[in-house]
């Protein structure tokens, strides 16, 4: 399958190729698949037209990422809700970080994909190779505006444990107090 039809989101051309049987599992030189690229340029029906195909949303790039994390990192909902349709998402799988596809969702201040991924069963309290988990990540990535405070009560809402510490000791709490983001330390304290 011609990658620069994938790339360039051409759905005409996508299916002409599935319609042939052209192996939709094909790598570039970074190692991703047809799939992966849609996904990294937000080619919402490419990407349907594959999942609609079978293509293995699991499949990892040159870097060990998936489409999966990669999704949610970036926010694209309409792939991460097909994905997630598939019921053959690996929920366990992480980034290069060692990241379950939530952490960055948070990083980036996705707080509709945070929703959407809290919504599985997901683990809310993984460490990623930091030592963070997804609430450190929200309140140390994030400035502690409304975005970051909303997807800071997205997850205590749910249950995640604030008094998990990275690997300095250091906690959500601790860290919100320490940059001064006063608005997560009081969700933090509730």
């Amino acid at each position: 399958m011609p990658l620069d039809a994938t790339i360039a989101g051409d759905v005409g051309r996508t299916r002409q190729h599935v319609g042939k049987g052209t192996d939709i599992e094909v790598r570039d030189a970074l190692e991703r698949t047809p799939l992966l690229l849609a996904t990294r340029v937000n080619g919402v029906e490419v990407a349907r037209l594959l999942i609609d195909a079978g293509a293995d949303v699991n499949a990892k790039d040159s870097i060990k990422d998936t489409l999966f994390p990669y999704a949610g990192a970036e926010g694209r909902n309409e792939i991460l809700k097909m994905i997630l349709a598939t019921r053959k998402a690996n929920l366990k799988d992480t980034n290069r970080y060692g990241g379950v596809v939530l952490i960055p969702a948070a990083h980036h201040g996705h707080s509709d994909t945070v929703r959407i991924l809290l919504s599985t069963v997901i683990n809310i309290n993984h460490v990623n190779n930091l030592g963070w988990t997804v609430l450190i990540e929200a309140v140390i990535r994030g400035e502690g505006g409304k975005v970051y405070q909303k997807i800071v009560d997205l997850l205590l809402a749910v249950g995640a444990d604030w008094s998990i510490a990275d690997s300095n000791g250091a906690t959500p709490l601790a860290h919100a107090k320490a940059r001064g983001l006063t608005e997560i330390a009081h969700l933090l304290e509730r």
